[in-house]
């Protein structure tokens, strides 16, 4: 029988980021960030572009100068995915991507300037419904909090989130979200947890800088999967020295692997030994590679022996279970027909693709009968 998950998420207030919402009962939203040269336009639509095929819900953008400010302007009119505007240090910025129709805006007040750019920014923000994304980050806490603290740690970045806060409440301001990351997933963890029961907005959960795609990838599940499993956090970034796509997949794989997004194929597979009767590795990577660009939740099973393949089948959409002198496919959990090792990833393929058509296809009809009933 397929468990739910049993996590009780942290209540928080919702806000919207262009049409997704972030908070409240919303699916934890998934996010990237381009690291392309952001005035060339044609080069940003296509990596945005790239993480919109893979399923991001958001997506962010460094703006660091006027000339960029033009550039994302060009930028949003040629994309559909939510866009967050990356600033820091000159407000004028902030202002001018507000008018070019920035879904949410990622700024740190405290480097915004003296309060008058700050009221100006939140004024704006307010009068065109944008949200803001505080981001505090370890490296890059305020002098007087190293000098007080000596060194970053989970403290000090409440302190500072608590601060950047404040300046938002003085002009009445409470459509934000918050981010306090660190590259340390105890000082990363302590901060959230520590900053959780104190603002009832929506957090933005992310180990910066967390390393490679092996490492990264290592580190981020470590430290967002223990918070995620706390019921904290309503919107991931994976932050990997790689392609900005494998961020968005490892995040939907992490969210996977707790039950609180189902988007996707979910691969259950073996580690194989020497009761394989097929070769389940070459099998399950090159079936992951031909299959990323479903969206459609579904469950495949495959493992190479008669051990624990029966049982893993029979909870699966699609298993296939090794076995001798031919290996057998169960279809909703039961045996549905043998098949040899030949063209064994193209028969699975097809079987998966098949079946999503067919859940598509029954949800259209679902969906349009509902419709027709509520008119």
């Amino acid at each position: 029988m397929k468990t739910e998950s049993t996590i009780k998420r942290r209540v928080s207030r919702q806000v919207m980021v262009g049409n997704v919402p972030v908070g409240g009962d919303a699916p934890i939203a998934v996010q990237s960030m381009t690291n392309t040269e952001t005035c060339d336009v044609a080069a940003t639509v296509a990596q945005i572009k790239r993480l919109e095929d893979v399923g991001a819900d958001i997506v962010r953008v460094s703006v660091p100068s006027m000339d960029a400010a033009d550039a994302f302007g060009e930028i949003r009119k040629l994309v559909n995915v939510p866009l967050v505007a990356d600033i820091h240090f000159d407000y004028k910025i902030a202002l001018k991507v507000a008018e070019l129709g920035v879904d949410c805006l990622r700024i740190n007040p405290g480097n915004i300037g003296n309060a008058e750019r700050v009221k100006a920014v939140v004024g704006t923000a307010k009068d065109k419904n944008i949200p803001i994304r505080i981001g505090v980050n370890a490296g890059s806490l305020g002098k007087d909090l190293l000098r007080k603290y000596k060194e970053p740690n989970a403290t000090a970045m409440i302190e500072s989130a608590m601060r950047n806060i404040e300046l938002l409440d003085k002009e009445d301001f409470h459509n934000f979200k918050l981010s306090l990351k660190a590259s340390d997933i105890f000082m990363t963890i302590e901060a959230y947890q520590g900053i959780a029961s104190q603002i009832d907005q929506p957090l933005h959960l992310g180990i910066t800088e967390a390393g490679g795609l092996r490492s990264g990838t290592v580190k981020s599940a470590a430290g967002l999967g223990m918070l995620l499993m706390q019921g904290i956090g309503d919107t991931i970034r994976i932050s990997l020295a790689a392609d900005p796509v494998e961020e968005i997949k490892v995040g939907f794989d992490l969210l996977k692997s707790l039950k609180l997004r189902s988007k996707g194929i979910n691969f259950v597979a073996c580690p194989s030994c020497s009761r394989q009767n097929f070769d389940v590795i070459s099998t399950i990577n090159e079936l992951e590679r031909r299959v990323e660009d479903i969206t459609t939740p579904l469950d495949v099973a495959i493992i190479g022996c008669i051990v624990n393949g029966p049982g893993e089948a029979k909870e699966a959409d699609i298993g296939l279970t090794g076995a001798s002198p031919s290996n057998l496919i169960y279809s909703e959990g039961k045996p549905d027909h043998k098949i040899s090792n030949d063209n064994l990833v193209d028969h699975l393929e097809k079987m998966i693709r098949t079946r999503v058509a067919d859940k598509q296809a029954l949800e259209a009809a679902e969906a349009k009968t509902l419709n027709v009933g509520e008119a």
